[in-house]
């Protein structure tokens, strides 16, 4: 997914020299065509994210548009008083780009989990916050991203959902994209953890359970309409995610069905409240945390049995 972000992303900047792309000492071996081929629109900010952050904003106030860059935490949490202060506050043309997403680099602990980083952007007026699935989806964001006059967030992770591309669409910004509709239940998920809903609505189709997957790759604004029509549809939604249970992906889910009244019951699957402080693969973490499609099955099933 990072591959595809940066290949696009050179494309686009080799024919618009407004795109500029900030390092904060990351990245050099996927940069290197980037940095090969818009040399003049490339800067290495060194381990100095929020003077990245802050030089973002002020070239982007300048009409450039500006992509910072780093892994999971560091553009975000460690600069994000920049982020409100300086990017978000003047509704600057700033995209953050933020590889590692989740567990994506869980062997490398806690520090590097990006376990809080959907629900602290989404709470930041101004921003957007996209968690493309996939590859081809993650080039279609990066086009929205150029497009879009604004800050945004861009979070993609080491895995993927494995999904083909649509022969139109694939991703438009705000809108959700119902892959299955179940009777029971509708699973919503966001990033490369869509993999493990999918697997778990066929496995639940073996239990006698009728399971849809709808993607909700924009996570702020969130699709209501979506929400809504699967709780119309379903008495229980689960929501999957990659990512604290508070405040991400469930957390706009259940803001939209509680201000609506609805009476869809809502079951929220990731990180519970605690830190990350186990070590291992993405997989292992996914499992060990209980948000793989084996607890998907068993999260899902108790639930209907309730």
């Amino acid at each position: 997914m990072r591959d595809s972000v940066v290949g696009r992303l050179t494309e686009l900047a080799q024919e618009d020299q407004r795109i500029i792309l900030i390092t904060g000492d990351l990245g050099f071996g996927v940069l290197n065509e980037y940095r090969e081929k818009c040399a003049d629109q490339f800067i290495n900010a060194g381990v100095a994210e929020q003077n990245m952050t802050g030089v973002a904003t002020g070239m982007a106030l300048e009409g450039m548009i500006v992509f910072t860059y780093s892994i999971g935490n560091f553009p975000t949490l460690r600069c994000l008083e920049q982020i409100r202060n300086d990017a978000c506050y003047h509704n600057a043309n700033v995209k953050i780009l933020a590889v590692g997403g989740g567990f994506s680099y869980g062997q490398l602990g806690m520090s590097h989990h990006a376990t809080e980083d959907l629900s602290i952007m989404r709470a930041l007026p101004n921003m957007q916050v996209i968690a493309p699935s996939d590859p081809w989806q993650a080039r279609l964001a990066v086009d929205f991203l150029v497009e879009h006059p604004g800050p945004c967030y861009l979070r993609i992770d080491k895995s993927g959902a494995g999904l083909e591309p649509p022969e139109e669409g694939g991703f438009t910004a705000g809108k959700a994209r119902v892959l299955s509709e179940g009777s029971d239940i509708a699973i919503i998920g966001a990033g490369g953890i869509l993999a493990e809903c999918i697997e778990a609505a066929d496995g639940l189709k073996g239990a006698g359970v009728s399971a849809g997957v709808i993607e909700m790759a924009t996570v702020k604004p969130v699709d209501v309409d979506a929400i809504l029509a699967a709780a119309r549809r379903v008495p229980v939604i689960v929501t999957v995610e990659e990512h604290s249970v508070i405040g991400g992906l469930g957390g706009a889910v259940a803001e939209v069905l509680a201000e609506h009244g609805c009476p869809a019951r809502l079951v929220r699957i990731g990180l519970p409240d605690v830190y990350s402080s186990v070590v291992g693969s993405q997989e292992y973490l996914r499992n060990y945390y209980a948000m793989d499609a084996a607890a998907i099955v068993q999260r899902t099933k108790a639930a209907v049995a309730a």
